[in-house]
């Protein structure tokens, strides 16, 4: 896919007051820890993720949803009835039915015009939204519209750990297949695209590709109970879609001047960047202290790497996204 009339007018973010650390949730376990003669500091040894972060409880994502969107909105100076199409993509839903969109648009007093709904695609969400919106923008069918998520992590992580410390059989083997889980965080993200004829910041989306091996569902499924568990990230998929965004943008592995991927932790980074021969001082990355944010992950990351001066204009950014499924969708753009 290639664009030619979408740009990212801003993107905005709110993160959970309460920071929570990877020794901490290890003293929860003291008693698995005990049992499997486990050192503390094993967590955050093996992810590199030294704190995440937890709403408090009863806040509902559609809740901080909105409040980024209204920050985003204000970012880039643009007012809500301007805004055509809301695209709710978080894994965490305020409920099953209706869409959790709704409740955003409730709150963000969108005019009735604007359409919305939820998408649905694990921790690629949000860059699915964003090429949903970005295939609208360019066909003409709207002008501005908002890609949001809240994902809340909380619940999933607790009841890790309740499973863990009631598991008698557990073993140092098997204990393994849960780190992934305790690797969660929360936050909330909206990103604003509009069409470039309206754009006042003119960050271009220039083109995207997208890859699927759906025979690797099963390595990574969950419930209402557990979702947002980016346990598996097979090389594989991002190699084949880097080699298409390639082919579709023009671009070699030089080019990227910045890389924003799904944060995950430290050693799925350095894999996929040594897989896909790009330059680790080209990327920049918030799992250390964010730990792995669901669909959320990539456009956060974007904007705090804005923040740092990472991006830079002109700069050519690549947006790389993996969900469980397997999907993987990868966005160039020109800051």
């Amino acid at each position: 896919m290639r664009y030619t009339d979408v740009c990212i007018e801003a993107i905005a973010y709110v993160l959970p007051e309460r920071r929570v650390s990877s020794l901490a949730l290890e003293r929860l376990l003291r008693p698995v820890y005990e049992r499997l003669n486990l050192p503390e500091g094993r967590l955050e040894l093996m992810t590199g993720i030294r704190e995440r972060r937890f709403w408090k409880k009863g806040v509902l994502p559609s809740q901080v949803s909105a409040e980024a969107a209204r920050r985003a909105l204000s970012k880039a100076r643009v007012a809500a009835d301007e805004v055509g199409c809301l695209l709710n993509c978080s894994v965490s839903r305020d409920f099953v039915e209706p869409a959790t969109s709704t409740a955003v648009h409730r709150l963000l007093k969108l005019p009735s015009h604007a359409l919305n709904f939820d998408i649905s695609n694990a921790c690629l969400g949000v860059m699915t939204g964003m090429m949903m919106l970005a295939n609208m923008i360019q066909l003409g069918q709207v002008e501005s519209g908002l890609v949001v998520a809240g994902e809340n992590s909380g619940p999933l992580v607790e009841g890790t750990i309740a499973r863990l410390i009631g598991d008698q059989g557990l073993t140092r083997r098997s204990i393994k297949d849960q780190i992934a889980s305790l690797t969660i965080g929360s936050m909330a993200t909206a990103v604003l695209l509009r069409h470039a004829s309206k754009s006042q910041h003119g960050h271009r989306i220039l083109g995207a590709a997208h890859y699927a091996d759906t025979t690797q569902n099963h390595l990574c499924q969950g419930g209402a109970d557990m979702a947002m568990d980016g346990r598996s990230c097979p090389t594989m998929v991002t190699d084949k879609t880097w080699d298409r965004v390639k082919r579709v943008l023009g671009w070699t592995n030089e080019t990227p001047d910045a890389v924003c991927g799904h944060q995950v932790g430290k050693g799925h980074r350095a894999a996929l960047l040594e897989r896909l021969g790009l330059d680790p001082a080209k990327d920049f990355s918030t799992f250390e202290f964010l730990g792995n944010c669901g669909s959320a992950s990539v456009p956060v990351t974007v904007a705090m790497a804005e923040e740092a001066g990472h991006l830079r204009k002109g700069s050519k950014v690549i947006l790389m996204g993996i969900g469980s499924g397997i999907n993987c969708a990868m966005l160039g753009v020109e800051w």
